[in-house]
């Protein structure tokens, strides 16, 4: 299963100009986290996801996520394919939904196309009921983010006990409420002006307010700032409610560990 590929908690990994990135995957990946991710706006080439996984021995590697809009599904194929014949096993494709008006039915063109890629090694960066029933037809399962421990729960009961459920959770690893929210704002500031995540932290009970002014309750809700225990406790809440896999997208500035740094303060609260 996907899940078992992924285990319990991943480590996003930042694309560094000079390289560097490459030698802090192999660190992360001998910390212990389950899977390497490559959020979304680090892909400015496919061919990132392959170097992680050349350079790194057993961890899975997987985009978190691939837009389609961007790259077709010839080049996530032959992605894929080139994965599976030098290091088979450790690639899962995480996908996003189109920005096109018929975005769904969009995305269902875009996955026939992807013969190579199976079912089982796929997952789709679902939020609302029909794409979350997309993820239960048509992959392994959903990888949403900025949700609740409640919406985690839903999200379980809507794809199913047999599809795993891998969840995205910001982090910054600062006690200072002030710094910790200032951090937390920054890219919570652009992705509450996305239609798509606008609609899903109003159906989680957020009001208007809070998602225009990103105020202080959606940031404590949905960010783990703290500690690095109270960082994994926030991520056990989730696996608590439902979810298989947690992976943590560290913030920081101004002091705020990251990187190496960070990914060994998390590690060393694994129970």
């Amino acid at each position: 299963m996907a899940s078992n590929r992924l285990g319990q908690f991943g480590f996003a990994i930042d694309v560094r100009d000079d390289g560097s990135h490459v030698h802090t995957a192999l660190t992360v990946e001998g910390l212990g986290f389950g899977t390497l991710w490559i959020n979304g706006g680090q892909l400015d080439r496919l061919d990132r996801l392959t170097d992680l996984l050349t350079a790194t021995n057993t961890v899975s590697v997987g985009s978190a996520i691939i837009p389609p809009d961007r790259y077709g599904p010839a080049e996530v194929a032959r992605l894929f394919e080139r994965a599976e014949t030098d290091v088979p096993g450790r690639l899962m494709i995480g996908l996003g939904s189109s920005h096109r008006p018929d975005a769904l039915a969009s995305l269902g063109r875009y996955v026939d196309a992807l013969h190579c890629v199976p079912q089982g090694r796929r997952l789709l960066a679902a939020f609302g009921p029909h794409a979350l029933a997309m993820a239960r037809r048509r992959f392994a399962g959903a990888m949403p983010m900025l949700f609740t421990a409640d919406q985690t729960g839903h999200a379980r009961a809507s794809i199913g006990p047999d599809r795993a459920l891998a969840v995205g959770l910001y982090v910054v690893l600062d006690e200072n409420p002030e710094t910790a929210r200032a951090t937390a704002r920054r890219p919570l500031e652009f992705l509450t002006t996305l239609p798509g995540y606008r609609k899903s932290l109003a159906r989680q009970g957020f009001s208007h307010a809070d998602i225009t002014d990103v105020s202080a309750h959606l940031v404590d809700s949905l960010i783990a700032w703290g500690s690095p225990r109270q960082a994994l406790d926030h991520a056990n809440r989730l696996r608590a409610a439902g979810a298989d896999h947690v992976w943590l997208t560290v913030l920081g500035g101004d002091g705020q560990p990251t990187g190496q740094a960070a990914a060994r303060m998390l590690a060393a609260e694994f129970g």
